[in-house]
């Protein structure tokens, strides 16, 4: 009988275990601020309590999230919830005051009216406009009226809803800087790094676009010509490049290839382009190679032209 209770023991054990497991899976923390502090927090129009606050157990998926406090326009955002922390801010606009429009979905900022003394002022810079995956990039400015800069970075994958970056410390001639180095975990698109001054009174942005982790493709049709004739070069670009150029090599003065067009890409980041062979290129093999327009990823192809 003993024995009976220890293994029903064990076994209800192993049960709540894995519940314990299952109810977690697919779970997100999520961690709120605001300026003013104290904001009513609502996550699908039911109460979370204020902010600074931190609510785990979160459903992945889409949710309505809603920040209230009494004098202040409300601030409403639809995000998405992963697993994981993310963390979300506003900065409420009192309503007696003209409403400007949030920075981000995520991080909201906005110039407040002082209670009392001049504003803080802040600036931002980014060293390159566009990144090239894998690189650093450096963000400089100015501040005055606080001694931290805090930063935000909003822009595709992990950053939809704005992250966290950095608490940078001001000189003491009110100039900052900060070296953001991801490496390759970071996927290209469009990104705005948002310098706020301690209090999140006033803000800054920076926009820069980040470029690589991608592919290039080329296609040639027809692969074989006459002198004289025409061929349609087509394909894809991947890399987040706006652009990718073409270069042409073959037998004779092309032996060290001759640039043929730089082309924009298509929305879908498709590209075409028909280039006739004159008639006095010597008959042979030729190559076409493609590059996205910072070179960090290239694609070839081969045509042959017959005499």
């Amino acid at each position: 009988m003993k024995r009976f209770f220890i293994i029903s023991a064990l076994i209800a054990c192993i049960l709540i275990a894995g519940c314990t497991t299952s109810q977690t899976q697919g779970k997100g923390t999520l961690q709120f601020s605001s300026s003013p502090e104290g904001a009513q927090i609502y996550l699908d129009n039911q109460y979370d309590g204020t902010t600074p606050s931190t609510l785990s157990g979160v459903s992945a998926g889409t949710h309505t999230l809603e920040f209230r406090y009494q004098g202040y326009q409300s601030w409403t955002s639809n995000i998405t919830v992963t697993t994981g922390t993310s963390t979300y801010y506003a900065a409420l606009t009192p309503i007696t005051t003209q409403t400007v429009q949030p920075t981000t979905a995520a991080v909201a900022s906005t110039t407040q009216a002082p209670t009392s003394g001049a504003l803080p002022t802040i600036t931002i810079q980014a060293a390159q406009k566009t990144m090239i995956l894998g690189n650093s990039q450096v963000f400089t400015g100015s501040c005055t009226g606080s001694d931290t800069v805090i930063l935000y970075l909003s822009g595709p994958g992990a950053y939809t809803n704005g992250v966290q970056i950095a608490q940078v410390p001001v000189s003491v001639i009110n100039t900052w800087n900060y070296t953001w180095n991801p490496g390759y975990r970071i996927i290209s698109g469009s990104y705005t790094m948002i310098a706020l001054d301690k209090t999140k009174t006033v803000s800054a942005t920076a926009p820069f676009s980040v470029v690589g982790g991608g592919t290039v493709s080329i296609i040639a049709t027809p692969i074989a010509v006459s002198q004289g004739g025409t061929v349609t070069f087509f394909g894809q670009c991947s890399t987040g490049a706006g652009s990718v150029t073409l270069t042409l090599y073959g037998p004779g003065q092309l032996a060290s290839g001759i640039q043929i067009a730089t082309l924009s890409l298509n929305p879908d980041n498709t590209y075409s382009y028909t280039y006739t062979f004159d008639i006095s290129r010597p008959a042979g093999t030729y190559t076409m190679t493609v590059n996205d327009q910072q070179h960090t990823a290239s694609a070839s192809t081969n045509v042959q032209v017959s005499g």
